[in-house]
């Protein structure tokens, strides 16, 4: 068993509204900033453990249709690697 982190990168699904990107993209422009568009979403790390690399990466994507991502509205994209000492802290 080796140790992984998965970080999945959750955001709305292109053709569903975004009320949070449209309201930063609001505060941008009101700051000066020429913003055509903004779309906001969530990053979740997860460290775990998974007999290797193609185990690890069934097990992330795992998390994200079953719990993580609302297939509905959202997308998912998921970053596998081993932890770091950044990740650890």
């Amino acid at each position: 068993m080796g140790e992984f982190v998965a970080t999945i990168h959750v955001r709305p699904k292109g053709e569903v509204r975004d009320p949070q990107g449209e309201a930063v993209a609001g505060a941008l422009r009101a700051l000066g900033f020429d913003v055509t568009d903004v779309r906001t979403g969530k990053e979740i790390v997860v460290r775990f453990a998974a007999a290797d690399d193609e185990g690890a990466r069934d097990a992330a994507r795992t998390m994200g249709d079953q719990l993580l991502a609302n297939p509905v509205i959202e997308d998912y994209a998921v970053e596998l690697g081993a932890p770091t000492e950044a990740a650890r802290g």
